[in-house]
């Protein structure tokens, strides 16, 4: 069952999805549409960062996702334009789910992470801001 541990009313929060673990090794699950807060529309995976470089940089203007770091583990910075803070993932049965309209960047990736995003759309390269000044300039006209 998928379990809010920060956040609601469409803002950042930290979730715990279920894990199983045994002798063959652990089994973490999400349904979209059902235990997870949107229909999964798009998944894609994130492996082999170098450790100095960051992902992400950018806003979706109407995309929500879930970032999972399913091996290993990274950091993400999160802002609003009104606050910010960073999330800490270490392990597969934690992720952050970003809402639309707000800036996040990967970064700190440790060796060996695969990081993993479920999308609440497909891809649309208009529904991305990758510049800040660019970010917080639309904030502020909406």
């Amino acid at each position: 069952k998928l379990e809010l541990m920060y956040g609601k009313d469409n803002k950042v929060c930290r979730i715990k999805v279920t894990r199983f673990d045994d002798r063959r090794g652990t089994l973490c699950y999400v349904t979209g549409g059902v235990e997870f807060p949107f229909e999964i529309k798009r998944m894609f995976w994130i492996s082999d960062v170098p450790v100095d470089a960051t992902r992400g940089e950018h806003a979706h203007w109407t995309c929500a996702e879930a970032v999972f770091a399913v091996t290993g583990g990274f950091d993400i910075y999160i802002d609003d334009g009104k606050e910010s803070g960073v999330y800490s993932l270490q392990g597969p049965d934690e992720g952050v789910i970003i809402p639309p309209k707000v800036w996040c960047r990967l970064q700190n990736f440790q060796p060996g992470t695969v990081c993993v995003v479920a999308a609440s759309e497909p891809y649309n390269s208009d529904g991305y801001v990758n510049d800040y000044e660019s970010y917080i300039k639309r904030l502020k006209c909406k």
